[in-house]
This record gives C-alpha cells, sequence and structure tokens, in this order.
C-alpha cells in the first residue's frame, strides 16, 4: 500500500508544471474534448509507466543489491534536483498524429512526451525501490491523473493560481528524503 500512496502523491506534485501537463493544458485548448483527451493521457500513461515499471522489475532482480541501493539513492536525489528545473512543452509535441483524432493525438504526443520524462525516471526508481511494479504504476498513473484531468477543464485559469514554486519544492523533498533514506538503508527490509 506504501508503494501505491507514496508513488501517487509524488508523481502528482511532480507532474505539476510538467511538460505533460503543459501539453494537456494545449490538447484541451484546441480540441476542447476533454473525454478523448483524458482517455488518451490513461492510455499513454499506462503503456509508457507500465514499460517504466517492467524495467524497475528487472533492474530489481538482475541488480546486486549494494549497486541497487546506491544507485536508486543516487536517482532519487538526481530527480529532486530535476524537479525544481520547470519543464516548457516543445511546440512540435503538439503537432504530432493529428490525423488520428483527438484520443489519437493525446495518445501519440503523451506517450512520446513521457519518454525519458522524470515522471517516468521516477516510475522506474520507484518500482525498482518497491519491488512492486504493478502498484507503483497503479499510483503513478493515479497521479498523472490527478495532475493532468483538472489540467483539461481548467487550463490555463488553474495555472496561473498555482503557486509551481512552492509545489516543485516540496516534489523535490520528497524525492530527497526517499533518496537519503535508500541510502541509509531504509530498503533494506525489501531486499536492497
Amino acid at each position: 500500500m506504501e508503494a501505491l500512496l507514496v508513488s501517487t502523491g509524488v508523481i502528482a506534485l511532480a507532474e505539476i508544471g510538467d511538460k505533460t501537463q503543459l501539453l494537456a493544458f494545449i490538447l484541451a485548448a484546441r480540441f476542447k474534448k476533454p473525454l478523448p483527451i483524458i482517455a488518451g493521457i490513461l492510455c499513454a500513461t499506462v503503456v509508457n509507466h507500465g514499460l517504466a515499471g517492467a524495467l524497475g522489475a528487472w533492474i530489481t532482480h538482475n541488480v546486486s543489491t549494494d549497486i541497487l541501493r546506491w544507485v536508486l539513492g543516487a536517482s532519487f536525489i538526481g530527480m529532486a534536483v530535476w524537479t525544481m528545473i520547470p519543464d516548457k512543452i516543445e511546440e512540435e509535441e503538439t503537432h504530432i498524429a493529428q490525423r488520428l483524432g483527438v484520443f489519437g493525438a493525446t495518445l501519440i504526443t503523451f506517450f512520446l512526451a513521457e519518454m525519458g520524462d522524470k515522471t517516468q525516471i521516477a516510475t522506474i526508481a520507484m518500482a525498482a525501490h518497491y519491488a512492486n511494479p504493478v502498484l507503483v504504476v497503479m499510483g503513478t498513473t493515479l497521479g498523472m491523473l490527478i495532475a493532468d484531468v483538472p489540467a483539461v477543464f481548467v487550463g490555463d485559469k488553474l495555472a496561473s493560481k498555482i503557486p509551481m514554486k512552492l509545489v516543485h519544492a516540496l516534489a523535490a523533498s520528497i524525492f530527497a528524503v526517499l533518496g537519503i533514506a535508500t541510502l541509509l538503508g531504509a530498503g533494506e527490509k525489501l531486499g536492497f
């Protein structure tokens, strides 16, 4: 249950101001059809984070526990730093697959935007840390929806009222605590 709750909270916070949330704003403004956009976000996130969770599980089973502890600790601390750097959406990501309709455009652009994104990397790290990729992927997907669904419905009106620096600092703090705890051996009960 901890894996689900932590991954939901961390990703929901990390996603605020992230390029995929900005993409949700842009898609909502362009298409004005929230349900296919939300369905596209959900499907893209499940596939993308499912792959990330599988990679995290593979790492857990194929990397020695000592190395895994240091890599995960450093990864979480790296995520803390990365979270403090605001994302900007690149315009070409919004032009991909316009011929596939609202759902198809959202699915493809979201999937591609998530590749190598901090939330995908965080999913890999949390899946390896908690050794329960299914709960982590459920949590990270829920976290993405918590941050992105309101963006689809309220767009820029909400974005201008959110204290982004505070949200990013909070998410970075959680990543830093996870990193330090991992380096200090908090995951030993999990086998690393």
